[in-house]
């Protein structure tokens, strides 16, 4: 595995779309826009801003596991862009689930978040995105979210 590049987006107050003992609570959250710094495949830098309008559609279990769904597009400095659909889970230790369920902010030394992405490219010098698989490691903030990109080869 290598780290390549890392993305950080700025993130909107969570909207509750509903929340019960069976399913958990069930939020979306507003994407803003963001950065995305680091290098390609092959060691060349990368540099671009995240667009704004992308979204994390996320479920907390009962057990306070966050699976999450986020979904944004970043556009880089040479005019290339990509679509990223980025799928994974966040978890805490019980003692900080009631925390998680009211919706607070738990420090992130505390969690584990991990994600799996995947890339829709739009211009030739992007396809190594499709056709490699990545892993991400990530941290919340109250407004922002980091997210380390890397690649398995």
């Amino acid at each position: 595995m290598r780290e390549l590049f890392t993305i950080t987006v700025s993130v909107e107050k969570p909207i509750v779309v509903g929340q019960d003992g069976k399913n958990g609570r069930r939020q979306l959250i507003p994407i803003g826009t963001g950065t995305l710094e680091g290098t390609d495949i092959y060691g060349n830098p990368l540099k671009g801003a995240v667009l704004p309008g992308g979204v994390d559609s996320q479920v907390i279990r009962p057990d306070g596991k966050c699976e999450l769904s986020a979904r944004y597009a970043v556009r880089l400095d040479d005019g290339a862009s990509f679509y990223i659909e980025n799928n994974g889970m966040r978890t805490v230790p019980d003692e900080y689930v009631p925390q998680v369920l009211r919706g607070e902010f738990i420090d992130p030394a505390l969690y584990y978040f991990a994600t799996v992405p995947s890339f829709e490219a739009y211009s030739d010098s992007l396809r190594w995105l499709e056709n490699h698989v990545f892993f991400c490691r990530a941290v919340r903030e109250p407004d922002t979210v980091r997210i380390v990109y890397w690649i398995i080869d």
